[in-house]
């Protein structure tokens, strides 16, 4: 029975509560996978009402799925990872786990989605937010003394070539970073 399938997945899907990323609430905790996920799926979400030709639907569920890789192996942060390749290959194992509990059609239609979302093979602009939350999360974050806003300068920035709306958040967003970076925020 789908419910059933959905119920299963659903439940599975509660670990991304658990996952820690390397990046800071505002009250200085580490904030989760999940958490993470939602406010891209707010950002994105919001976005795609004010972008002509964007699938809202479509621009949801890529930023609700996009980071399911790290169900298992946890979050893997770009500034640590020695291997993309490596850590590609390990989520797209998690995601086709993750993915078989739900029916044929929704697994195939998830993965398909999840796959456009890492070749960043969409108009969607979920890849170019998700990174722009993450700076958003660093800049807003009560981050540990030795924290690299440096990093934020150029984490992503070949994704928000594409168009005026986000070269624009861009240029916002290394302007937040230059003033975490001299102390001026």
């Amino acid at each position: 029975d789908f419910i059933e399938q959905y119920l299963r997945f659903i439940k599975e899907a509660e670990r991304l509560k658990a996952v820690p990323r390397t990046a800071w609430t505002h009250d200085g905790r580490r904030e989760s996978t999940a958490e993470h996920s939602w406010r891209l799926a707010l950002f994105a979400g919001l976005a795609a009402g004010r972008l002509p030709g964007l699938n809202r639907e479509k621009v949801l569920m890529m930023s609700l799925i996009h980071d399911m890789g790290e169900l298992y192996g946890g979050d893997i942060s770009a500034a640590l990872c020695p291997d993309p390749q490596e850590k590609t290959d390990e989520e797209s194992r998690a995601v086709r786990k993750a993915f078989s509990l739900l029916p044929e059609r929704e697994a195939e239609s998830l993965l398909a989605l999840w796959r456009e979302y890492n070749a960043n093979a969409t108009p969607e602009l979920v890849k170019a937010l998700d990174k722009a939350e993450t700076i958003i999360q660093h800049n807003q974050g009560r981050n540990p003394e030795a924290f690299d806003y440096r990093f934020n300068l150029g984490y992503g920035k070949e994704y928000f070539e594409g168009s005026g709306f986000l070269r624009e958040l861009r240029t916002l967003l290394d302007e937040e970073t230059a003033a975490k970076l001299h102390g001026t925020d």
